[in-house]
């Protein structure tokens, strides 16, 4: 089974964690919420307070399928200025392992050299962020081992992209079926 990371800064975009979280839970994917606050209580940009499975430290990330960014503001701001992600995402990178970002925090793996060479896309007014990338204007954005995506109203598709990733398009249909809902991808 694939295991996935989603990390949860102050501020981040509720919607845009939590749709990742729930989703890949009914596909029966193993997703673990990092908190990135010294705390497991994480407040996201709309003031509601997330319980956190793990701290940062605690965390042996060598079991990682994938990380996950979610944005918001000013989540997003946090995540860039977090050294140990930091240097968690270029280890990543350097191995080629999957990483997923939504809305404004495509610009954390855009501002660290990451999506160079990279169809990619965030929220609109980041774009300049996305250093060396190819923007590709859509809801979802796949492109080898990197998935981005727009935004909060896209965090449904992108969610059911890293679904499609590990499990293929069948399982991806088969929770969008369970959830009644209609890509707009």
């Amino acid at each position: 089974m694939a295991k996935v990371y989603i990390f949860l800064a102050d501020g981040y975009e509720e919607i845009e964690g939590l749709t990742v979280v729930d989703l890949l839970r009914r596909a029966g994917i193993e997703i673990v919420m990092v908190s990135l606050t010294g705390s497991l209580s994480v407040k996201g940009s709309h003031q509601i307070t997330s319980l956190a499975d793990k701290l940062f430290e605690e965390v042996d990330y060598q079991d990682a399928d994938m990380l996950v960014l979610p944005g918001g503001m000013p989540g997003t701001t946090n995540l860039i200025r977090h050294e140990g992600l930091d240097g968690l995402l270029k280890e990543f990178h350097q191995k080629g392992k999957s990483l997923a970002a939504i809305c404004a925090a495509p610009t954390v793996l855009g501002t660290k050299g990451i999506l160079k060479g990279k169809n990619a896309i965030c929220y609109p007014g980041h774009e300049d962020k996305l250093e060396g990338a190819t923007l590709v204007n859509s809801a979802v954005v796949t492109d080898g081992n990197i998935i981005t995506s727009k935004g909060m109203g896209t965090a449904i598709d992108f969610s059911l992209s890293i679904i499609q990733h590990f499990q293929g398009e069948a399982a991806a249909k088969k929770i969008s079926a369970s959830i009644m809902y209609q890509t707009t991808a």
